[in-house]
């Protein structure tokens, strides 16, 4: 799968998922600056089939109906709280379809 990770979503995290998932920035791609609606349009313009980010509050400042795209949210956004949750992150990723929604809880 095509994976795009927002601005806040800790590069390292990439390490995990490239063995089966291509992975990219936004900010690789000069999309550092949009709002997550545009974000998440050209987004899946571009084919990107995931996009992992760790802001919470976009599943309700966005309407997800028929967006192909699918959203893992990040539960914290720092890589020493992540690290401790690397299986359930790349298990929500492999898991996802087109236009699903999967919330990973991080307890720190």
């Amino acid at each position: 799968m095509l994976v795009l990770f927002d601005n806040g979503t800790p590069r390292t995290l990439a390490r995990f998922l490239i063995d089966h998932h291509r992975v990219t920035e936004a900010r690789a791609r000069g999309w550092e600056e949009l709002d997550n609606g545009k974000l998440l349009t050209v987004a899946e313009a571009a084919g990107f089939e995931v996009l992992v980010t760790t802001d919470r509050n976009i599943r309700y400042q966005q309407n997800f109906a028929g967006r192909k795209i699918a959203l893992v949210v990040l539960g914290k956004g720092r890589w020493s709280v992540i690290k401790g949750h690397i299986a359930r992150v790349v298990a929500a990723v492999n898991a996802a379809t087109p236009g699903s929604y999967a919330e990973v809880e991080m307890a720190e």
